[in-house]
């Protein structure tokens, strides 16, 4: 008796259901942050990073985004360790579910200056304008900011402290994309990572020389009254 040939195996599903739904930025935001917090952790290295943010940024759907992170563990939970997890340094009660700093510039200038409190995320969009984020005498409330930065014939400038973390990936479109990586000598300083692109325009990260983050616990305590 000759045997019926075998139906050829379905392909694998990367999403559920409602992968054909089109992501939107909030979306893209969630995947960027929990990539962000696997660089910080070490599950991903810096190339590695730069390779999914941009498939994030490149993704039309929600199907396209889960893979991306598939192999990770949700931004803010922790993965399962078979030993002890040692004490996690604390900056002060962080804004859970926090809405993102927005800071837009349309033909126009916009400045984050001085003291202030640093949100988790910012996101900062520049068209025929110029955008300056100074945070090194900002109060850091949590271990990990993001900064998303966008700049269209316009300009993204940031500014941090010489003793705390910076890394970023992104992409100059007939622009400048330039992010100077730096290490804190001390494993519990901020770090602050920077995603993004400029088109005919300009986003630059760098250290500001002469200033930097002292104390940083203490600071955060008294700035939240403790």
């Amino acid at each position: 008796m000759v045997k019926a040939p075998a139906a050829p195996a379905a392909p694998v599903a990367y999403a559920d259901p409602q992968g054909g739904l089109r992501a939107s930025d909030a979306d893209r935001d969630r995947v960027a942050d929990i990539l962000a917090e696997a660089l910080a952790q070490g599950r991903l290295d810096v190339e590695e990073h730069a390779e999914r943010v941009e498939a994030v940024y490149r993704a039309k759907t929600v199907g396209e985004l889960e893979p991306v992170v598939r192999d990770l563990p949700e931004a803010g939970k922790a993965a399962p360790s078979p030993g002890a997890a040692p004490t996690a340094y604390t900056y002060g009660p962080e804004d859970a579910e926090g809405d993102a700093d927005q800071l837009l510039a349309v033909f126009s200038s916009t400045t984050r200056k001085g003291r202030w409190r640093v949100a988790s995320r910012t996101n900062a969009f520049a068209i025929f304008g110029n955008i300056e984020i100074d945070l090194t005498e900002a109060v850091f409330a949590q271990p990990l900011t993001t900064i998303n930065a966008t700049s269209i014939f316009g300009n993204v400038e940031i500014r941090v402290p010489e003793n705390i973390s910076l890394r970023g990936s992104g992409s100059g479109i007939f622009g400048n994309f330039e992010v100077k990586t730096l290490e804190g000598v001390d494993p519990q300083a901020p770090l602050v990572i920077v995603n993004g692109y400029s088109v005919f325009g300009n986003v630059e990260a760098r250290p500001k020389r002469g200033k930097w983050v002292a104390d940083l616990q203490n600071r955060v305590r008294k700035h939240l009254g403790h």
